[in-house]
């Protein structure tokens, strides 16, 4: 399994960071420049079981990427699956005064030969792709903490 993984500290509340993604629709296109587009199967804040569609730049090509909400915490994690084999968080730590905030995507399989060797597929040709999808996660880490400690929404 390929895990990719950026994790900032925000001088803000868990409360303000889960919001943030609660009403993720609403805050989306402020969090990163290259996103396009954002929405919702259903109505409503984001919640577990929702079903939500983003469209942004990837690798210079506007690509739409179908989320579905596994498992929210409220104020502390939330999971998500991105078919057919990428699983992410959202993990929100209170540090006083801080807050780490984690993103986590993880691309592959489980199974054990399966999985190593899809690994090294992902690695062998997409090593490019995996590196600017690092970068950008980066990038919105950077982002939600301007957003949220300058209080810009």
């Amino acid at each position: 399994m390929i895990i990719l993984r950026d994790t900032v500290e925000i001088r803000t509340s868990p409360e303000q960071i889960f919001d943030f993604f609660v009403h993720f629709r609403e805050h989306f296109m402020a969090w990163h420049p290259d996103h396009v587009r954002c929405w919702y199967l259903q109505d409503g804040p984001l919640r577990e079981g929702s079903i939500f569609f983003e469209q942004e730049y990837l690798h210079t090509k506007v690509r739409t990427l179908e989320f579905h909400v596994t498992r929210l915490v409220p104020c502390s994690r939330i999971e998500y699956k991105i078919p057919p084999m990428v699983k992410g968080a959202f993990v929100i730590e209170q540090r006083e005064p801080d807050v780490l905030f984690t993103a986590e995507i993880c691309f592959g399989t489980g199974i054990p030969l399966l999985g190593k060797l899809l690994d090294q597929v992902l690695h062998t040709f997409m090593d490019h792709r995996l590196r600017a999808l690092q970068q950008h996660m980066v990038e919105e880490g950077r982002n939600l903490t301007l957003i949220l400690e300058r209080g810009t929404l």
